[in-house]
């Protein structure tokens, strides 16, 4: 812990000095819960389009960026990458993401973590989601630290990465990972954006689920993963942005997701775009409407957000 407590100084004395750094950190502290041990293959490549991907993640960190407006009555956002639970969409559902937080005022840090694979991972079906409770878990608990509200702490997840992101918004009483300190792992707000929500027959992405559970699973499995069925009165409320063409991530992953929140009296809010398609990141091409402009007011509706707009 004393480790941890160190590398918590000096990334807090860094973005001191420079608060619109990037500042990276390993997310464990030691050994990685569930891990093997096996040589580190990640690989990341840019495309022409300067879209970066990371590919064979087992070494999981998170990547802090700060704003110089924030303070300690906003939130701050863990952002969870999309790429199918095969890749990591790194960039433009992560980084790029990061710094228009900032330039709201609010600090996000983008979640890198280890994408399912039997060989690094004694379980890879909670692998993913148990990077996603220790973020959460080490974000609240330093929280004062990086001047941030402990009390309003979201997370935000693209395609796949909102799968992770609704996971930890419906399972968080399923403890994956020590948390001596009982510190709640539960989000305050989710972000769902074109979101894998199930893991049932029609509604699904099958290349998220093959890649999570496998591609023969019981009934059971199945369900316990579709997140539309794990919803509670104790589930935070989301902000759902979907393309109705979207020909990868069935819309009907968002609309049953609400219609569940909504069942529950968990008001949220569901932007449905007539056209996008999938993966488009914060830009729908298609329209002029920017979503992240609406975020901001709902953050702000919900009391999560009080920097001038």
């Amino acid at each position: 812990m004393k480790i941890l407590k160190s590398i918590l100084t000096i990334i807090f004395i860094i973005c001191s000095i420079n608060m619109k750094a990037q500042t990276i950190f390993p997310l464990y502290e030691g050994e990685i819960p569930n891990s093997k041990s096996t040589t580190n293959r990640e690989k990341s490549n840019v495309d022409a389009a300067g879209i970066e991907r990371i590919s064979k993640v087992s070494i999981p960190t998170l990547s802090m960026y700060a704003s110089e407006k924030q303070n300690n009555k906003t939130a701050a956002v863990i952002i969870c990458p999309g790429g199918g639970y095969g890749i990591l969409a790194a960039s433009h559902e992560g980084s790029d993401v990061a710094r228009e937080f900032n330039r709201m005022g609010i600090t996000a840090f983008v979640l890198k973590y280890r994408l399912p694979d039997d060989s690094t991972m004694l379980d890879k079906s909670i692998g993913p989601l148990q990077d996603a409770q220790r973020a959460i878990q080490l974000v609240r608990e330093n929280a004062e630290q990086f001047g941030i509200d402990p009390t309003k702490i979201g997370i935000m997840g693209f395609s796949a990465g909102g799968h992770l992101a609704a996971s930890a918004s419906t399972r968080f009483k399923e403890q994956l990972i020590d948390n001596e300190k009982n510190t709640s792992l539960r989000p305050d707000f989710s972000i769902l954006i074109y979101p894998v929500i199930s893991f049932m027959d029609g509604l699904t992405h099958s290349g998220s689920r093959q890649n999570l559970i496998g591609k023969e699973t019981s009934l059971e499995i199945r369900q316990k993963f579709s997140n539309e069925l794990q919803v509670s009165h104790e589930t935070p409320p989301a902000f759902l942005v979907h393309a109705s063409d979207d020909a990868a991530v069935p819309v009907a992953n968002s609309i049953v997701y609400y219609e569940s929140l909504l069942k529950r009296k968990v008001y949220s809010q569901l932007l449905i775009y007539p056209k996008g398609g999938h993966g488009f990141g914060m830009n729908n091409k298609t329209t002029r409407d920017k979503f992240m402009v609406g975020l901001k007011y709902w953050l702000q509706s919900n009391d999560f957000y009080h920097n001038s707009l």
